[in-house]
């Protein structure tokens, strides 16, 4: 910093002014002073900043996957608006989120001086895990099934669900079947109850629930069992991955979609319009999940009270030709 503000001939004060961003430092001098740092290839010292101010402006991430949409798109999300705070994103992946894997991820979190965590994985894991999260340091996590306990941030599943359900018996199928995601994920959970209880609602007694892995191939395999059955007409996949699997099962089968079959999907992936026929499913506003947890996280660093408790945002069910009004049989 001395050398620099020899070379710009101006005070290491306003060398330091220049380096943090603040604006009361002339333009041209400013300028001279930004020249002379690349002169001498200066760099601010990270370490000495955070002494100063007390933040590293990094945010560390867990995760337990990359390979599903989900965790990608908001994965993504959260770096975006990271980045518009000015914060650098530290990604810890887990390859088995069991106890000693979460506290080695905390751990190596700590040792990258981090001002906050967000936690992208199952919130029962955490409860399950034998450690204690390390004191001070603010977490949010992305899960609807966290509990009080925990700052959470998370889609509406129920409510997605219970749209693509209704979708499927206002355009008069009597039965909707589900290919759930796994079975201890929490995410699937709640869109299945949510499945399960509109059919009640509405009268009906759901059907034995089809598991999947979120993966296509789970989604074909699946698909080709219940596009065997010919009393099935419409069919609610937990994801668009699913769907696409179960679409490829049913063409396969010679099933129309949508006049044998209708088939939604929960998601809407990018790729969700190119499908053939293009897929009705429910749109998962990644970017506001993104928003809103980096938000919180940012509020508790800076000791807000309002960062507690859940937040959910809402899905939306995005209607294409994939879906279409039940076929009556044709009488003789």
């Amino acid at each position: 910093m001395a050398d620099v503000a020899r070379l710009a001939n101006v005070s290491s004060q306003t060398v330091s002014r220049v380096s943090n961003g603040h604006t009361n430092v002339d333009a041209a001098t400013r300028e001279r002073v930004i020249e002379c740092m690349r002169t001498l290839g200066y760099r601010p010292n990270g370490a000495a900043r955070a002494l100063k101010s007390g933040r590293f402006h990094t945010i560390g991430v867990i995760m337990f996957t990359l390979e599903t949409f989900g965790n990608v798109r908001t994965l993504d999300a959260i770096a975006m608006e990271a980045a518009r705070a000015d914060y650098s994103v530290t990604l810890i992946p887990i390859a088995n989120p069991t106890s000693s894997q979460v506290s080695g991820a905390f751990s190596r979190l700590s040792e990258a001086a981090v001002d906050g965590v967000v936690i992208i994985f199952e919130a029962h894991l955490l409860d399950d895990a034998k450690f204690t999260l390390p004191p001070g340091i603010p977490v949010v996590v992305i899960d609807s099934g966290a509990g009080s306990g925990y700052t959470v941030v998370d889609t509406d599943q129920a409510l997605g669900a219970r749209q693509a359900t209704e979708h499927l018996l206002a355009l008069g199928h009597r039965q909707v079947w589900h290919i759930a995601g796994p079975p201890a994920s929490f995410s699937a959970n709640h869109r299945m109850d949510a499945w399960r209880r509109t059919l009640e609602d509405a009268g009906i007694t759901p059907p034995e629930v089809r598991h999947g892995d979120w993966s296509t191939e789970s989604g074909y395999r699946e698909g080709l069992v219940l596009g065997a059955r010919p009393e099935v007409t419409a069919i609610f996949a937990a994801n668009d991955q699913m769907a696409l699997g179960a679409m490829r099962a049913l063409h396969e089968l010679g099933r129309d979609i949508p006049a044998d079959v209708s088939v939604v999907g929960f998601d809407d992936m990018e790729e969700a319009r190119s499908f053939w026929p293009p897929l009705t499913t429910v749109r998962q506003d990644f970017a506001e999940v993104g928003r809103l947890c980096i938000r919180k996280l940012l509020d508790k660093m800076d000791g807000g009270t309002g960062a507690d408790g859940a937040a959910t945002v809402a899905t939306r069910l995005v209607v294409r030709a994939s879906t279409a009004a039940v076929r009556e049989p044709v009488r003789g």
